[in-house]
């Protein structure tokens, strides 16, 4: 049953392997571009790391933030504050009592390059080198706080951490701030910046990074027969959530609702997902039964997707589970083909995909996918965007992190 408090999105923030913005990552999520591109940093050679590439930020910090900003925060945090920002003005500058304003952006990592920087000045220089800010720099919840301080938001800073699901459960409790009555308008997303030779080394010996060097922009290619592994992404995505009457009442352009939050856990391993599925199935019939949908009302589905030999079709049966053979007329989108996984940003970053598809009725296109897979029981949406219907219409964007954490949100047109 959908809930009487109606929770709407009206603004979007990001900066993302693909654009500075989002407009301009949408886009060019749109004309099917990869993010993915050889290190600028000779890492692989000077450490032996068998991946030679990832999706990095299109857009560096220091083009956008000034020095002192850039000097008391994590990457990870200037990704948070830059989208914020974005994602701010598109809604308008609302006025709010910052009583009434919460924030809650995660991270599934954390600010990690201060860790191991600082444990590097430690070693090299000695203690009294140590940066008096490394720990503000390097807590989870640093993005969090200070998006928290930059709007002046008192009805609470939250960051929570579920790894790869993290930045679509921050947006699931932003939504559960604002029907709780705790706050009108929540700054919600995700944000991760882990592309530093020791996260990449870590990833690559649990086996679940591609190794594709010679052709990093063809490397990530969920449902392919041939996919062997994900890209490691960057970046970050942040929506601005209100209560519908709330934007109502500023007149704010209104882009979508997100209708229904689902979340379960597997209770089954640290890094694989249960076999069956049963978590992610769990998720998604929570979400839409929160929403008041039903399954033949869902036409689009942005998957998680990860381009994992496992993980791709187990996805692919759950929601096949979910939505029967009303799965048939559903586009299904794969889109960290194109992005990367940006870990923690990821499902902030994938709800504003979901939320502009419904907005401009497209589905994404899924890229790299020369041979689907057999087995795979869903119509993909392949190399170029596909128009969606007219009228009220919905979406799942689907979000799964190590540790059996399961997030899906449905998101309504407007």
């Amino acid at each position: 049953m959908s809930h009487p408090i109606d929770v709407v999105v009206t603004g979007l923030g990001a900066t993302t392997p693909l654009g500075g913005d989002a407009p301009t990552t949408w886009a060019a999520a749109l004309a099917g571009e990869s993010g993915a591109r050889p290190f600028e940093h000779d890492w692989a050679a000077q450490y032996g790391l068998p991946v030679e590439f990832a999706a990095t930020i299109k857009v560096k910090p220091e083009d956008v933030l000034p020095r002192p900003e850039l000097k008391r925060m994590d990457p990870s945090a200037q990704y948070a504050v830059i989208a914020a920002r974005e994602a701010w003005a598109d809604a308008g500058t609302p006025e709010v009592d910052g009583l009434r304003l919460g924030a809650v952006v995660s991270s599934g990592i954390g600010g990690i390059w201060t860790t191991l920087d600082g444990w590097d000045t430690l070693r090299e220089k000695g203690a009294r080198r140590i940066l008096p800010m490394t720990v503000p720099m390097l807590m989870p919840n640093s993005p969090s706080a200070y998006v928290s301080l930059e709007f002046g938001a008192k009805a609470g800073a939250h960051a929570l951490v579920s790894a790869c699901a993290s930045g679509a459960e921050a947006i699931g409790y932003g939504v559960e701030m604002i029907r709780s009555g705790r706050a009108d308008v929540v700054i919600a997303g995700g944000t991760e910046a882990t592309i530093h030779p020791m996260p990449i080394a870590a990833f690559a010996a649990s086996r679940t990074l591609s190794l594709r060097n010679d052709d990093p922009t063809g490397a990530s290619r969920p449902y392919d027969v041939d996919r062997d592994g994900f890209v490691i992404g960057e970046g970050a995505g942040v929506v601005v959530l209100e209560s519908a009457a709330h934007a109502a009442a500023r007149g704010a352009r209104v882009y979508a609702r997100i209708a229904g939050v689902g979340l379960s856990a597997d209770g089954y391993h640290i890094t694989s997902p249960e076999p069956s599925g049963d978590g992610q199935v769990r998720a998604m019939n929570a979400a839409l039964e929160e929403s008041g949908i039903a399954a033949r009302e869902v036409v689009h589905v942005n998957a998680h997707a990860t381009s994992t030999v496992v993980g791709d079709l187990i996805e692919a049966r759950s929601i096949r589970g979910v939505l029967g053979d009303d799965a048939d007329h559903v586009a299904l989108s794969a889109t960290k083909s194109m992005t990367g996984h940006l870990l923690g940003g990821a499902g902030a970053l994938e709800t504003i995909f979901t939320v502009l598809a419904l907005h401009d009725r497209q589905a994404p296109p899924t890229i790299n996918v020369e041979n689907p897979d057999p087995e795979l029981v869903l119509d993909l949406v392949r190399d170029k965007p596909r128009e969606l219907p007219t009228g009220e219409i919905a979406a799942i964007n689907n979000s799964f992190g190590f540790g059996g954490h399961n997030v899906a949100l449905v998101v309504t047109s407007a």
